[in-house]
């Protein structure tokens, strides 16, 4: 959602972003002096050419060169000017620096996933260094995403079984929105992330408390955690109220009905099957849509969902 409540352009805070407002101030600057010039001339010649009486016919014309190599000579230095700085600024975004750091996004219904050279995966939050160049290998697990930050003035199609590339550089720290530009099914408003971008001190204590994450905590307590930042909130309620998914609450211990008939118990295992491989055994009365989160969780991390689900239902889940 955007944030600056204004109709003008979001906040510049990429190293391209000026450059691609500076084009398009000028185009729509100069479409603004162009469209004034003709609105008045139109006037002036409706008003100075009105008819004044019986009609007459025209004297003979002939062509004027000066004019005609004005409204040809203009055209032709704009369009030129329009060129090579379109040209310039589009390398500009494609080429990406040597020194750039790579980070893998995947896409998916509906949520991004980011990994990182050193197997750290992150959803909905790209966290990155001020000041350095980011790579991002890009590539979606079933539909058509588009990954959008309007800040950074960067968009790219995210497409299933190939990769696109993209890159970034974000000067200053501060928080964006990312957003997925491209409709990809019914909870495509609901696919909102963020990139945190850090001082170069703030980064590497972020990655080392990520690399350590849910140390000293109960695991339902760090479950709680994942159910918030692995976006399990967005379709499964904590309250129970049924959403896309079946809510978490009372159900551990119980028997589900499946989609293709019988029941199975909800336990640890079914837990674990449904979230490493959600189309196993889909629920009664929902969709299979949840995409597989096999490689995006560790084992620490499921079991810790699990602990969570489990003390949603304390009665039965101990």
């Amino acid at each position: 959602m955007d944030t600056t409540r204004s109709l003008f352009l979001p906040p510049q805070a990429s190293t391209v972003a000026p450059d691609v407002d500076a084009l398009f101030n000028f185009l729509l600057w100069m479409s603004v002096a162009f469209f004034a010039l003709i609105m008045t001339l139109t006037v002036i010649f409706v008003v100075k050419y009105r008819r004044r009486g019986a009609a007459t016919l025209t004297p003979g014309l002939h062509h004027n060169t000066a004019l005609e190599m004005t409204w040809i000579v203009i055209p032709l230095i704009l369009v030129g000017i329009i060129f090579v700085w379109g040209f310039r600024s589009f390398m500009a975004q494609n080429v990406v620096p040597k020194d750039a750091m790579e980070i893998k996004v995947s896409g998916q219904k509906w949520f991004w996933s980011f990994t990182y050279p050193d197997g750290l995966v992150m959803i909905d939050t790209l966290v990155v260094p001020a000041g350095k160049p980011i790579r991002l290998l890009m590539s979606s697990q079933d539909v058509i995403h588009s990954f959008f930050v309007p800040d950074f003035r960067i968009k790219r199609d995210v497409l299933p079984n190939r990769y696109t590339i993209a890159w970034f550089e974000a000067p200053k720290p501060g928080n964006h929105n990312l957003f997925c530009a491209e409709y990809c099914g019914k909870e495509h408003s609901g696919m909102i992330g963020e990139v945190r971008v850090l001082g170069e001190r703030e980064y590497a204590q972020w990655l080392e408390t990520a690399a350590f994450a849910g140390e000293g905590m109960a695991p339902e307590e760090y479950g709680a955690k994942l159910y918030v930042s692995k976006t399990c909130v967005t379709c499964h309620s904590n309250d129970g109220k049924a959403g896309t998914g079946p809510t978490f609450v009372g159900r551990f211990g119980k028997e589900v009905a499946l989609q293709k008939g019988g029941a199975v118990l909800m336990d640890e295992n079914y837990i674990r099957e449904s979230i490493l491989n959600p189309q196993a055994k889909v629920a009664a009365g929902y969709q299979p849509v949840m995409p597989t989160f096999q490689g995006l969780l560790k084992a620490h991390e499921v079991d810790a969902l699990v602990a969570f689900i489990k003390s949603l239902n304390p009665s039965t889940g101990q």
